[in-house]
């Protein structure tokens, strides 16, 4: 990442500067973005608005053996649009970071805050062969 600032401390910024946006809108704009890792954490910080104010369960990021990427978020098992595979590498690659994976898999929470409120996420990070798959567990509400 260019910026060597703590990735967490980023998503955290932009949760905050976000807070007031539509995030699914904000989110389609992602993939036109010019820097990829600074769009893989900007779109970090959109799913968590999203997840929390759609009443989201979790959010899974899944990496393909070809390199694409889909996103499915779980309220009613809706897809969310694909932020496209470089992108999509780079959140996998942020996330694992934040949380300190190194192996094939891993979980920790994730603190974040909002505005006035905090919110604790599960991210839980497996590799099955090829595939590699982010998954973001929202509090129940």
């Amino acid at each position: 990442m260019k910026d060597k600032r703590n990735l967490h401390q980023k998503v955290q910024e932009l949760c905050d500067c976000f807070a007031t946006t539509d995030p699914l809108m904000e989110m389609a704009k992602v993939p036109h973005e010019a820097d990829a890792e600074e769009a893989a954490l900007k779109w970090v910080a959109l799913a968590v608005l999203h997840g929390v104010t759609a009443g989201a369960e979790k959010i899974r990021i899944s990496r393909r053996s070809d390199g694409t990427v889909d996103v499915r978020a779980k309220y009613r098992e809706a897809p969310l649009r694909s932020p496209g595979s470089e992108i999509g590498s780079k959140i996998i690659e942020a996330l694992k970071h934040v949380i300190g994976v190194e192996g094939d898999e891993g979980k920790s929470p994730l603190a974040l805050g909002i505005r006035d409120s905090s919110l604790e996420l599960k991210v839980k990070y497996e590799k099955d062969g090829a595939e590699e798959h982010v998954t973001l567990k929202f509090p129940e509400s």
